[in-house]
């Protein structure tokens, strides 16, 4: 109830009556102030006229009055040039760290308002709004899609500071983590991140002209050189092989020697995986990348347009895998290279991010504004998000597109955030 309070307060859509203090003077409320998320008062810098003083200072708001003393706010100097205290229950004095009495008034949620809130919070389809998108402008549409396309792209900028810091600093280590865990696309994400932190890169350098070494290495690591991480069934087939054995002796001599430790093989996810997105497929299909010597981040800072981007990040299975999707049962002959969607995913979810946030710390514009770019030239993400986005009438032309509706459906309508939402607004006030 306090979070529609403040809603109410931030757009002034107050009852159609005289606003008045518990003491009985006018309150006009001229500006809400810059509404605060953070800690301290929810809205700082407002300007209220009360009686005929014009005061300009910090409203805080509560469900009841009595709430100042229950979150210490009445111990708290971050609150003390609190103008006005507004709730919908009063129920008590409000004093500050002097002792000084707050003026305080009470403000009812309009009742059209609260009816269409709890509508949007209780409707069982998704998104519950969907009656009023066919009639929003295009403006509107647009300045929230970019908004959102802008959020998205932040939050993911975060995710690699933050793998950057885990890195010791290293971008190229933490591009590699970023490549790896999206190469897990969704199901195996998690534990293609685990892998990638458990590989020491400049160790691997040591053997960077042996691709046979590099592919032994990550597979070991990823624990699928322990024959238990074989189904029962192909596990005979796959000793006599040789090429498990091979590999797996490989990779024990490289683990002694640089002291590596693989993770629990039974991290990695198989139910309803297409076999082209088995691990061990996306596994060897990084250890080509890497010995090819094509996928640092250098590289890639250099490529300007999506096809060259594209020609870095291509890349197939070693000879073996071929004809194989695990140790010990064969399949029909494929080079397994990524297909066109794949590479579209790869380029969203881990270029344009690598980009964007590289951009940054490098004070580069152009690095930043490419990243842009090549969000308006791909192709739309096709996932259920974006298909039920489309069915309620939202335009989806490109890769901006959908990103920004995955962000609206992750981080608004499944935390039922409607009131920061620019389309629950236009929702709340029309149907108001």
């Amino acid at each position: 109830m306090e979070k529609l309070i403040q809603y109410v307060w931030k757009h002034k859509w107050f009852p159609l009556k005289e606003l008045l203090t518990t003491d009985g003077e006018s309150v006009e409320v001229i500006d809400p102030g810059l509404y605060n998320r953070n800690a301290g008062p929810d809205f700082f810098n407002a300007k209220v006229r009360i009686g005929n003083t014009l005061w300009v200072g910090n409203v805080e708001i509560h469900e009841k009055a009595s709430d100042w003393y229950a979150h210490g706010h009445h111990h708290d100097t971050a609150y003390n040039n609190t103008i006005l205290h507004v709730c919908e229950t009063i129920d008590a004095e409000a004093r500050n760290t002097h002792g000084d009495t707050l003026k305080q008034m009470q403000l009812d949620v309009p009742e059209g308002l609260m009816t269409n809130y709890q509508e949007l919070l209780n409707t069982d389809q998704y998104p519950p709004c969907y009656q009023i998108i066919p009639s929003l402008s295009r403006i509107v549409v647009h300045a929230w899609m970019s908004a959102l396309q802008t959020e998205r792209l932040e939050q993911k900028t975060q995710a690699i500071q933050e793998r950057v810091k885990r890195c010791d600093g290293s971008w190229e280590t933490a591009f590699f983590v970023t490549l790896a865990r999206n190469y897990g696309f969704g199901i195996n994400g998690d534990a293609f991140e685990r892998w990638a932190q458990g590989i020491s890169l400049s160790q691997v350098g040591h053997h960077r002209d042996n691709l046979f070494q590099i592919e032994s290495i990550f597979m070991g690591q990823a624990g699928l050189l322990e024959l238990d991480s074989i189904p029962q069934r192909y596990q005979q087939d796959a000793l006599m092989e040789g090429y498990f054995s091979k590999m797996r002796n490989e990779y024990q001599y490289l683990s002694h020697k640089f002291s590596m430790k693989p993770m629990d093989f039974k991290l990695w996810r198989f139910l309803r995986l297409r076999p082209q997105n088995f691990p061990h497929i996306r596994i060897s299909q990084l250890a080509n990348l890497y010995y090819s010597r094509k996928a640092s981040i250098s590289r890639l800072m250099d490529c300007e347009t999506i096809e060259e981007v594209a020609e870095t990040l291509d890349t197939h299975v070693t000879p073996f895998w071929e004809t194989h999707y695990i140790f010990g049962s064969t399949s029909e002959k494929n080079h397994k290279q990524l297909s066109a969607r794949s590479m579209n995913l790869l380029i969203i979810n881990t270029v344009i991010p690598i980009l964007f946030a590289y951009g940054r710390y490098k004070m580069n514009d152009k690095l930043c504004d490419r990243a842009f770019d090549f969000l308006e030239q791909l192709k739309a993400e096709d996932n259920h998000i974006v298909r039920t986005w489309k069915e309620c009438g939202l335009d989806v032309e490109n890769a901006g597109d959908s990103q920004a509706l995955i962000q609206l459906k992750l981080k608004y309508c499944d935390k039922k955030e409607c009131l920061r939402c620019r389309i629950g607004y236009e929702y709340l006030k029309s149907k108001g």
